[in-house]
């Protein structure tokens, strides 16, 4: 229970600091003498900036939670946008393999043409009597 008295102990300079800091002297009370007592609420912005705002909380029964929110429906695309765009990407697709391919040959046939050049240039090692 020692965090209990930290806690009431951090709430009590929370609200002298505020009171020093806005300059009012207004009669908080503590919140565990009175049941309907204010609960300041600390909000850490940055470690160099911190916002106090009061919040009020007075002991009413607990209000039933608001149903989730059901995500709004997308409709589907529609079985013709699916067709063009995947007729898109597939075209896309075999351009990219036919340059892919032609960029192969034209490398095959540039290195096979070095190499026969290179073999006509070299002359027949000469013969030795």
């Amino acid at each position: 229970m020692k965090w209990i008295r930290e806690r009431d102990a951090l709430i009590a300079q929370t609200l002298a600091f505020v009171q020093s800091v806005s300059g009012r002297k207004d009669d908080f009370r503590q919140p565990d003498t009175a049941v309907a007592a204010p609960v300041p609420v600390a909000e850490i912005v940055s470690a160099e900036t911190v916002t106090v705002a009061f919040e009020p909380q007075y002991a009413d029964p607990p209000q039933p939670a608001p149903p989730p929110q059901q995500p709004l429906p997308v409709a589907p695309p529609r079985a013709s946008d699916f067709r063009s765009e995947m007729q898109a990407r597939i075209a896309n697709f075999r351009m990219h393999q036919e340059r892919f391919e032609r960029e192969r040959e034209e490398y095959c046939a540039a290195t096979l043409t070095k190499l026969r050049a290179a073999i006509r240039e070299v002359r027949p090692p000469p013969v030795q009597k």
